[in-house]
């Protein structure tokens, strides 16, 4: 990165350019700094790549873009139940079954349904994901439900999504397979 500050398109380029190749979530903080721009002008920069079509999500660890050509993914949704004090266990057993959590989603009563990015494959971003939660004081969304919530898991084969049911199911945590 150079010393200068990157203006509108040649930074959106630059962006766009430093999520694919690094392939891991980079926070808007970073971007900026990078930049040498403000976080907000990195989030509106976002904002308008996600609306050109750009596969970007914001996850709890960042920014994050998403290749739908790296090799073939198996999905599923699940549906869930749990306490909040519960979300650690359910996340971990999944991540231990080699299952991406994706995201979060509940039906609210108001909003609709309402969707959150977890983006969690190991243990470690399931601690840095907690962490964030419990630093900012934020609730879980199942805590608008009653626990009730639904996640899409993303393996690489579909016996690793099967076993992770079935891990979930005997934990107490699965509803129903969706």
């Amino acid at each position: 990165m150079s010393e200068k500050k990157l203006l509108g398109d040649e930074r959106r380029d630059w962006i766009l350019h430093t999520l694919k190749s690094r392939g891991i979530p980079i926070t808007g903080g970073d971007l900026a700094k990078e930049s040498r721009v403000s976080r907000q002008v990195i989030v509106s920069d976002i904002t308008l790549l996600k609306a050109k079509g750009e596969p970007i999500i914001a996850t709890s660890q960042g920014y994050l873009y998403l290749n739908p050509k790296e090799g073939a993914h198996h999905e599923k949704t699940v549906a869930c139940q749990h306490a909040p004090d519960r979300a650690e266990e359910e996340l971990n057993l999944l991540v231990d079954h080699g299952v991406t959590v994706k995201d979060v989603k509940i039906e609210h009563g108001v909003y609709g349904d309402l969707t959150a990015s977890i983006m969690v494959s190991n243990r470690k971003e399931v601690k840095q994901f907690l962490t964030k939660i419990r630093s900012t004081n934020a609730a879980f969304l199942s805590e608008l439900t009653d626990g009730v919530h639904l996640h899409t898991l993303s393996a690489t084969t579909s016996e690793a999504l099967s076993e992770a049911e079935n891990a979930l199911e005997r934990a107490g945590f699965l509803i129903r397979s969706l």
